[in-house]
Order: C-alpha cells, then structure tokens, then sequence
C-alpha cells in the first residue's frame, strides 16, 4: 500500500499571519513539518496558495504544488493538490502545516489503520489528563465503538456521565480528546471534497461531522503524544523551548 503526505499550509491566518514562514529553531515551520512527515512517508507535498510559502519549499528542496485561494479547508486543497501531481498513492495522508513536531509512531499509527481494508478515514485520539482540558470546547472530544470507528466528535464533554457530580467525571469514563490529523483513502478523499455542508458540522463547526453525517466510517488510532500545534505568536515560543528541551534531552 502506497501513502503520500500532503501538507496544506496558508499565508494567511486571523491569529498568526505567514505561520508557515515563522523561524523554529533556524528553520521555518513548514520546512520543520515538512521534514517530520518525509522521515516517515518519504514523499510529500506541501500545498499552498501563496507565492511566499511555495519558493521557501522550494528554497529547501521540498515538493511544493500550488492551490487556488477559496478553499474553504484543508481537506480541499489537498484534493485539488493530489489532482495537480495525480498521485497514484491508495492513502492521502492530511498532515498540518502547523505542527512542527509530528512524530514518526503518530504517522505510523495513522499508517496502520488502513491494514483494515473497512477503513476509509483515519485520524488519532489521546486521552485527556484532566477534567479541565476535557471541559475546554476547543478541544474536540471523540466517542467510538468497540472497533475503534468513531461514533461522535462534539466540543461538548461527551459522554455524559448520569448519576454522578460533574467533578466526579473523570475517573469514570477514559474521556478522548481528538487530534486534527487525518488519512484518507484517494477516492474517499474525493468523495467527501464533492459533500455540501452538513447540519452537524455546522452546528458544531467540526468537518469531520460532516462525513459522518454522509455515512462514512473514520477510524481512531490511539496515541500517548500530544501535539504541539502552533496557532498564535505565543504558541511559537513555547514550540521554541519544547525545541530546546527536546535538543537538550
């Protein structure tokens, strides 16, 4: 089975403006997440809609495809960009521009949901350390059934613990927090790009509700590492000093 890694990446962004293009550590981001996936998958493509992020790609030697602008998510665009290089790739790995330390048993693990031939999409879920991580709504939370296919993403704490005070949840149920990566099979990817909207996306402004909604099946690889994505200034010096303890180690 053959996998690819396409990693969209903006310019623009409300809250950090030309994150791709933020210096980590003597390298820009998307060059750090570009280098995490290729060490895994082997090939990649960053793809993008801006003229800056594609020549500091190709300044360090990474495949870079351009997209159109209206994209409205990540998972269109690269759509658009495994119709632009016609993979023959049979899973489209969604890595995020803005997750600079990615690790290889992450990918792995996205890897090996596949070995199921049921999967269509794939994504990781870790656990949560503390009720208040779980209570906190930009988190999303993710419910599967025994076989590890997800019966519900909501940014509301699910499930709801009955019969016991709310501060009394955690040790009742192994609450599991979703992590925004995905694969997908090539013509499932396809697929889910031609969907209008759904009702529960919207209503909870979460994609992956609206694939659920259309009936297809997304499979939760379990891992024990939290990302460090970068949304904000602010995010970037923390990533920097995760940097230098992960260097010092």
């Amino acid at each position: 089975m053959k996998f690819i890694a396409i990693i969209p990446a903006r310019y623009a962004s409300t809250r950090f403006p030309g994150k791709p293009l933020a210096m980590l550590g003597g390298k820009t981001v998307i060059q750090r997440v570009y280098e995490q996936a290729t060490a895994v998958l082997g090939e990649a493509y960053v793809a993008t809609d801006d003229e800056r992020i594609y020549k500091a790609v190709e300044a360090f030697g990474g495949k870079v495809v351009m997209t159109r602008t209206d994209h409205k998510s990540g998972t269109d665009r690269i759509q658009e960009a495994a119709t632009k290089i016609n993979t023959d790739a049979d899973v489209i790995i969604n890595v995020q521009g803005d997750e600079p330390f990615i690790q290889a048993s992450q990918i792995e693990t996205l890897m090996h949901l596949f070995d199921d031939p049921t999967t269509q999409i794939g994504t990781l879920g870790k656990h949560f350390e503390t009720m208040e991580a779980v209570e906190n709504p930009n988190s999303p939370k993710i419910v599967t059934d025994n076989r590890g296919f997800a019966l519900y993403f909501s940014r509301s704490v699910i499930p709801y613990i009955r019969g016991k005070e709310r501060n009394g949840w955690f040790g009742e149920y192994p609450f599991l927090k979703h992590l925004g990566i995905y694969a997908y099979r090539r013509e499932v990817l396809a697929e889910v790009t031609k969907l209008p909207q759904s009702s529960l996306e919207k209503a909870e402004s979460l994609e992956q509700l609206r694939w659920l909604q259309n009936g297809y099946r997304i499979r939760v690889g379990l891992t024990n590492i939290e990302t460090v994505g970068i949304d904000t200034p602010e995010d970037l010096q923390r990533a920097e000093e995760f940097l230098k303890q992960q260097m010092q180690a």
